[in-house]
């Protein structure tokens, strides 16, 4: 019944509304309302009530505790998923590593080359290597009157144990080099009957015995020893014998780390170069140790510390006999700041040390030596540079630095004066070998490097280097360049071949020679003449066909722009070089 009423109460309602809406077109008149004042409208204050609200239960129930209890029963489903298919992706097939690998190739002038690397994992942390190299050639050089030919053999064998806190390694080395001292002057006075009596061959021998340690926890962190023996084919021999260690530790929760040397070297030599039975020796120790704190906060990395050496020169010869012992103090500062992140960073430093120099390491810059030398270390007072490196783009880094060195005693090379009335008629007496002079030479240089990887399979790289020198006693800095370039390019033809080039340039030279004055004067004379070596570039490139995983062979040329250049005074290199060979990698 109530709901009835409900009903009739609406039904009354939507009637008068539809009568209403008959009527709109009924014509209801006009009416004119004249506004006397504009409406403004306010609003009242409006007053807080401060009356607390009282709460009228006489008593506040605790709230109810309530457990929920789940039944669960499976429910059956008729609904089957659609299986998903995975996307097909090409797996890149991943190149197999060998352990050991053999390279042999033969060439023009007679030239072969051989190498052979063997490793093997005696246990789980315990592992053997040796290499073996050979590279000489029968020599052919146009319109030499000497031997030209050379060969260089060495044999390394190391043992080592790599374990977690722990690893060490011992090495022996063996080499033989053979050289010709064969840059003889253009002299009248060098007849076929003396040129023939002339026995321009050197025989350089090594053997060298050392080792190397590392501990990852403890004060001491690493070290390296080394014994090494230097002798030759004139009854010239060198012993020398160095320790490095290396110890980190805290000083008022600062890390310092501490690099201790110990250098020494000794050696004779049969003769001076003009005087005979004037056999004469030296020695030389150097000990120092270089502390060293690193700081690093935010971008900014600072090393800060200097090196201390104490140094034993003494030489016992005819004439010049020498004893000097001498304290000397290093700067050791590094920083570097990361202008913008990895991409912009600003480096500056200025370091210094006592450079010990020996037969040995002289014979390795210039084979063409005689046996006569004077072996004294070089104070490297200090090399202050500033540059920056980054990146100009992902694949493309560069560097640039600007750097001033000051050495005193600097060892440099020069072509032995030719002395007609000399008595000494070994085969490194006619002008056609070189002695080492001492000079303190103060260098300016500029140096640039640019290297890109612009896809995975091609790569290049160039640097070049501005010298400027400055020595006080000799009037050049002998046969240091001025300016010294290199690049190289690196390329994947495809899977199977692969490619690449590199260019040297080299610019001038000064050295010292003897110039004979007249030939029609007999007997001649001779006199000392300074000669500019002219620049030269080396253009060298190679290819190569990967046969399989193990087999690749390859072709290499050298001096491909036929250039005949000097290396050294009256030295030329050999013209185009052709040489053909393989490599094979294989496990045992």
């Amino acid at each position: 019944m109530k709901k009835l009423k409900v009903i009739a109460v609406v039904l009354v309602v939507f009637g008068i509304q539809f009568s209403f809406s008959q009527v709109k077109d009924e014509n209801i008149g006009s009416e004119v309302v004249n506004i006397v004042k504009p409406y403004t409208p306010t609003i009242s204050d409006a007053f807080k009530v401060k009356e607390t609200p009282v709460l009228a239960d006489e008593e506040t129930h605790k709230k109810e505790k309530i457990q929920y209890n789940i039944f669960s029963f499976p429910v059956a489903s008729t609904f089957t998923p659609s299986k998903g298919t995975a996307a097909t992706v090409d797996p890149q097939e991943k190149e197999k590593l060998f352990s050991n690998y053999a390279t042999l190739g033969f060439g023009n002038y007679g030239t072969a080359n051989a190498e052979l690397f063997i490793t093997k994992n005696i246990s789980r942390t315990s592992y053997f290597g040796t290499m073996l190299r050979h590279l000489s050639s029968q020599g052919g050089i146009k319109d030499l009157v000497l031997d030209d030919k050379y060969a260089n053999t060495s044999l390394d064998l190391t043992y080592g144990v790599r374990e977690r806190n722990l690893s060490w390694n011992i090495d022996l080395g063996v080499k033989n080099q053979m050289y010709n001292w064969y840059g003889l002057p253009n002299y009248s006075i060098f007849t076929d009957a003396i040129i023939q009596n002339i026995d321009s061959k050197q025989n350089y021998n090594t053997i060298a015995l050392g080792g190397k340690i590392a501990l990852k926890e403890g004060v001491f962190n690493e070290a390296s020893i080394q014994f090494k023996r230097f002798t030759d084919g004139f009854d010239s021999s060198e012993n020398r014998f160095f320790v490095k260690p290396t110890l980190n530790f805290k000083v008022l929760n600062q890390k310092i780390n501490t690099d201790f040397v110990f250098d020494y070297v000794s050696g004779d030599f049969d003769r001076h170069i003009d005087l005979i039975n004037s056999a004469y020796n030296y020695s030389s120790l150097n000990f120092g140790f270089s502390p060293s704190i690193f700081y690093q906060q935010d971008d900014l990395s600072v090393q800060v510390g200097a090196s201390v050496f104490y140094s034993v020169l003494n030489r016992n010869t005819i004439g010049m006999p020498l004893n000097k012992n001498s304290i000397y103090i290093y700067p050791n500062i590094k920083a570097s700041y990361k202008l913008v992140g990895d991409i912009l960073i600003a480096y500056a430093g200025a370091e210094g040390n006592l450079q010990q120099n020996s037969y040995a390491d002289f014979v390795d810059e210039n084979p063409f030596l005689s046996p006569t030398l004077f072996i004294e270390p070089t104070d490297n007072k200090f090399d202050i540079y500033a540059g920056l490196k980054g990146k100009l783009a992902n694949s493309v880094a560069f560097n640039v630095k600007a750097s001033f060195l000051n050495q005193d005693n600097k060892a440099l090379f020069l072509n032995n004066k030719f002395n007609v009335l000399s008595t000494n008629t070994e085969g490194y007496a006619y002008g056609n070998s070189f002695g080492v002079v001492y000079d303190n030479v103060k260098t300016m240089s500029l140096f640039g490097e640019l290297k890109a990887d612009f896809s995975k399979n091609i790569s290049f790289g160039i640097n070049g280097t501005y010298n400027n020198y400055s020595s006080d006693t000799q009037a050049e800095a002998w046969n240091l360049p001025q300016l010294k370039i290199g690049t190289t390019l690196d390329f994947d033809i495809n899977k199977k071949w692969y490619a690449g080039a590199n260019v040297f340039f080299v610019g001038e030279r000064k050295d010292l020679v003897s110039i004979q004055n007249d030939a029609t004067v007999f007997p001649p004379t001779f006199s000392q003449q300074v000669v500019n070596l002219d620049s030269y570039f080396d253009l060298n490139a190679h290819v190569g066909f990967k046969y399989n995983t193990r087999l690749t062979a390859f072709l290499k040329g050298n001096n491909l722009a036929n250039q005949q250049s000097d290396r050294w005074a009256n030295f030329p290199v050999q013209g185009i070089q052709v040489l053909i060979g393989a490599n094979y990698k294989f496990d045992f």
